[in-house]
């Protein structure tokens, strides 16, 4: 199998997170996934430069698309559903670590 590059930050999907102290950040879309018939996205957010920093942490979201390309964001209140889809995220981020390794040879 052949390494896949992944995409500069110029070449993937973002979004722009309007803060409640009036601050936007953008961030580049993870992955949206599915967690108990619900969907939700990974965001990551980006440094001025358009980078990630390598501390950087990523935010989950409910998220539901709507008409044309906009979308819906709502913060995940409940505890349990958070650790849930964190969960499930951490998750989908080892195994593709995991597919990585493999991919690159070992």
């Amino acid at each position: 199998m052949g390494q896949t590059e992944d995409p500069s930050p110029d070449e993937r999907d973002t979004i722009t997170l309007d803060l409640e102290d009036g601050t936007t950040i953008e961030c580049i879309v993870i992955r949206i996934f599915d967690v108990d018939n619900e969907q939700y996205i990974a965001l990551l957010p980006m440094n001025e430069e358009g980078g990630v920093d390598e501390d950087a942490q990523y935010y989950l979201y409910k998220f539901q698309e709507l008409e044309g390309d906009d979308v819906d964001l709502r913060t995940i209140e409940d505890d349990d559903e958070y650790d849930k889809v964190s969960d499930y995220f951490s998750e989908i981020l080892d195994q593709e670590e995991f597919d990585a390794l493999f991919d690159n040879g070992l």
